[in-house]
């Protein structure tokens, strides 16, 4: 197999940082070809020799694109510009968009079930359950969200029971204002204590007792959102 390498940047754009710590520069002839189209990137490593940049930053890596010779991307390009060009190609992209849309509507709609399954809201607080499954689905499930449910790292109800927790976070607390010390841990102890009110407060609507509305941080959210709710 050609050889791939996976280096890390540094603050000069052609020096880069092997695992071993050695300082490196691409070859004379190599170029950069930046991230963002998956097929081209997989014809130029199987192409021949490349490296791979990648910054890290916490838990999340960002690619900073792959170094290869110039003519090895050259003729990627030419020929996938070739490939993409014809009939049969066109065809199948559009067939693979409505398996994706399908696969995504299906998602969808199991996700906010999976949702509603968390809440079990009371028969008397149900509609208010129904609505926040979905506002909470709508949010968490589109490709390219970001947020919990479109990882696959855990199972699907623990993707919704943190989705809900998440969304209240944002809906019923302050915490998108809060000024929040930059010390080690201090985000993640404010997000633990903000997830255990929103528990007890979920807790409320699983049960039939009356409460003022009003008062409760998610009626108030959920109301407020919804269609002639302002």
């Amino acid at each position: 197999m050609p050889e791939s390498l996976v280096l890390a940047p540094t603050s000069d754009a052609r020096v880069f940082v092997a695992p071993d710590g050695e300082r490196r520069s691409p070859p004379p002839g190599w170029a950069c070809l930046p991230p963002g189209d998956a097929g081209l990137t997989r014809r130029v490593k199987a192409a021949g020799p490349s490296w791979a940049v990648i910054e890290k930053r916490g838990r999340k890596a960002f690619s900073r694109g792959l170094w290869a010779p110039q003519e090895n991307i050259a003729a990627a390009r030419t020929a996938l510009e070739a490939e993409r060009a014809t009939e049969g190609y066109a065809k199948r992209r559009v067939a693979d968009t409505a398996r994706r849309e399908r696969t995504q509507a299906a998602y969808a709609v199991s996700f906010e079930e999976e949702v509603r399954a968390f809440l079990r809201f009371s028969s008397r607080w149900e509609p208010l359950g129904r609505e926040l499954a979905a506002r909470v689905a709508a949010h968490a499930t589109p490709v390219g969200s970001g947020t919990v449910a479109r990882t696959e790292r855990i199972p699907i109800e623990q993707r919704a029971e943190a989705a809900v927790i998440a969304w209240m976070r944002h809906q019923t607390t302050a915490y998108d204002q809060l000024a929040i010390p930059r010390v080690k841990g201090a985000r993640r102890e404010v997000r633990r204590d903000l997830a255990e009110i929103s528990r007890a407060v979920l807790d409320l609507h699983r049960r039939d007792a009356v409460h003022a509305t009003g008062g409760c941080p998610l009626c108030v959210a959920v109301q407020a959102r919804a269609p002639g709710g302002g």
